[in-house]
């Protein structure tokens, strides 16, 4: 079993900045990409960022320039710094492990519970 935990959600006024983080646990053996994805009400889920075991990164158009993502490979954490936030990234922001190889050698996709994010003033 894998599990994903987030934290670091919340409100925030436009302009200001979060940071999101998501540690994987459990009978992991390497997870290959860590990325976030968010879904605003009425919308698809969609990807925010991705980042490769090796660090190679994926960014939304609409975040690049405000938001980085990086991990921790040693603590099987994804963290996503997110700045200059605007009302429509408002989203609840799902945390995903993908190509997660585990001890006993099989392959899981896991997301998060996912952390609510609300831009407002």
């Amino acid at each position: 079993q894998v599990q994903l935990v987030e934290s670091g959600g919340g409100l925030v006024q436009p302009g200001g900045s979060l940071r999101l983080s998501c540690a994987a646990s459990g009978s992991i053996f390497i997870i290959n990409d860590m990325g976030w994805y968010r879904q605003a009400p009425g919308n698809q889920r969609e990807l925010v960022a991705r980042i490769s075991s090796s660090g190679n990164t994926v960014l939304a158009d609409s975040v690049k320039g405000r938001f980085t993502i990086s991990r921790d490979n040693a603590r099987n954490t994804v963290y996503l710094q997110m700045n200059s936030l605007k009302p429509e990234d408002t989203a609840v922001y799902y945390c995903n492990a993908d190509r997660v190889v585990t001890v006993a050698r099989s392959t899981l996709a896991v997301w998060g519970q996912g952390t609510l994010v609300t831009v407002s003033s």
